[in-house]
Order: C-alpha cells, then structure tokens, then sequence
C-alpha cells in the first residue's frame, strides 16, 4: 500500500512538473505588458541606453519568448529587435506568412497610448505561424511593443 501511495505521489508531482515546465516556456500578456512598462520607463530615462539593453540577449529585456522590439516612427527602421539582422530594416516589411501586411499593421497602429495588434507569427524555431498579440506604444520617435502567444 505505501509504494502505490509512493508511486503515485512521484507520478503526480511528475505531470505537475511537466505542466508547469510547458506554461513556462511562454510569456503571457500581463508579463508582456509589465515588460513594455518597464521599457517606457527606459525610454523616458535615456532613449539611447535603452535601445542599447534591448539589444543585448543580456540587457534584461528578454525572457523566453518575450522581447522589446522597436522602430523610427518616422523612416520605420528597426531599432531594436531580438533578431538582430532585422535592426536597420524598416518595419513596414513584414509580412504574416499569408502575405498581410504585419509591419504596415504595426507601425500604423502606434500611438502615445498602449493600443494592441493582433497578428499571426511562428513562434521561436518554428515555421507555422500561431496567433500573437503584441501591446506597442509611441515614446519619442520610437514606436514599441512586446508581444505575446495566444496559444
């Protein structure tokens, strides 16, 4: 009887382990937005510094599937961005994989409020693309967000 009751605890503790390890591999909303929050905070205190901490996978502004991206609201070029080869890009170029104009979306969408754009992207290591949000908003020049998957 107690190596059933063993066996069975060790079992369950297993499963709560393995669901907890599959939740955390992603972000969720309040985390993304908490994040933003704190990005505007580093914008407002030095806009060059921050873009600078955004930039670095160390900066403190990534966690799992969660970064900072930002672009020039005037020229739309990427600023930041956790894939570095699209920094100096503009972001009126992204497309979701159906060819609808993600970054045109994006960068129409920002104001000096938080405002949302919903959107279809691949997460990380993937090709098929899964319904994200991202919360952007307008600090200076420079238009921000963080985003989140849906699912």
């Amino acid at each position: 009887m107690k190596t059933s009751v063993l066996v069975s605890a060790i079992a369950t503790a297993a499963l709560l382990l393995c669901a907890w390890a599959a939740t955390a591999a992603e972000g969720t909303a309040a985390e993304a937005r908490a994040m933003l929050d704190r990005a505007i905070a580093e914008l407002k205190a030095n806009e060059t510094a921050a873009l600078e901490k955004f930039n670095k996978p160390d900066g403190g502004f990534r966690d799992r599937d969660l970064y900072v991206f930002c672009f020039n609201t005037t020229n739309g070029a990427f600023t930041a961005h956790a894939n570095a080869k699209l920094v100096g890009t503009d972001v009126r170029a992204l497309k979701e994989k159906d060819g609808a104009p993600l970054g045109e979306k994006i960068f129409s969408s920002v104001k000096e409020t938080v405002t949302t754009v919903d959107y279809n992207f691949p997460r990380p290591g993937t090709t098929e693309p899964v319904p994200k949000e991202s919360y952007i908003v307008k600090v200076g020049n420079q238009g921000c967000g963080v985003g989140y998957y849906k699912s």
